[in-house]
């Protein structure tokens, strides 16, 4: 064996021990289950929202997580525009009446108002020490929690993960997916296989036949859980069509420019000596 191919052992040794060493944590955790994949029509390169899915999810945030979860970096209006639940006007304009928004009068005094379209989401509670005081602990705001919570996917996957086109991007859904249908004992409605340390503030939220489906759709916590997740998917990430739709354009063009710009250097050096 020469100089060069001892070294590039030596190379691919060392990336296998720390690519090892980096999926041993996953390991460690013992009992720690991780969430498992679900399937989700907004995934892959030409992925789009299910508009019944997150219509059913957001019934589902309204009757149950909204007791204590806020929405606060979304607006009203936002559940009217193309690539949500696409609401009609009318709808959106009735639902903001329903929600009473803090504000300021002419005399400068605090008031609140009915809703407009071009509200965002009221808090729950005035500050943490409200919410904690109310629930024991402080509900997090679901406005962006499926882009911030995600789960380690192991050796050899999590390589995967840094490569663009190969890139799990659904993590988040998972996990909410896993954690909604996680309790698993009922002498301890807290208790949850997918949190860690499995103790969570917020005991089981969700039971079968909890929120009336009016399309036929399954009323159990699985279906609960999946459309919740996919709804609050898009309220992290309301522009993924857009996104999905502009980077295959872009690749597209580059594409067909990259073939051009190959052809125009073989015309403009073709009667060149090589």
């Amino acid at each position: 064996m020469n100089v060069k191919s001892k070294i590039s052992l030596s190379i691919v040794s060392v990336a296998l021990a720390a690519a090892i060493g980096f999926a041993a944590p996953a390991q460690a955790a013992g009992d720690q289950k991780k969430p498992p994949r679900q399937s989700w029509s907004f995934a892959g390169a030409f992925g789009h929202y299910d508009r019944a899915q997150i219509q059913r999810g957001f019934q589902v945030y309204r009757e149950v997580c909204q007791a204590c979860h806020s929405l606060k970096r979304v607006a009203f209006r936002n559940l009217h525009e193309k690539g949500g639940p696409e609401f009609t006007e009318g709808q959106v304009k009735a639902l903001a009446e329903q929600y009473e928004i803090p504000d300021i009068n002419d005399s400068g005094e605090a008031v609140k108002r009915k809703g407009k379209p071009s509200d965002k989401f009221p808090l729950i509670y005035a500050n943490d020490e409200a919410a904690k005081a109310a629930q024991g602990s402080i509900p997090p705001d679901l406005s962006v929690i499926a882009k911030a919570r995600s789960y380690e996917r192991g050796f050899p996957l999590f390589l995967l993960d840094a490569v663009p086109g190969f890139s799990y991007q659904e993590h988040g859904a998972d996990y909410i997916v896993a954690l909604l249908t996680g309790y698993t004992k009922a002498d301890d409605p807290n208790w949850n296989e997918y949190f860690p340390g499995h103790k969570i503030g917020m005991a089981k939220p969700l039971n079968n036949d909890q929120v009336e489906y009016t399309d036929g759709s399954p009323k159990t916590v699985e279906q609960y859980a999946k459309d919740v997740a996919a709804f609050l998917m898009w309220a992290a990430e309301p522009k993924l069509e857009e996104r999905k739709k502009t980077g295959f354009n872009a690749m597209v063009f580059l594409f067909i420019f990259a073939g051009l710009m190959f052809f125009t250097k073989k015309k403009v050096w073709a009667d060149q000596p090589h």
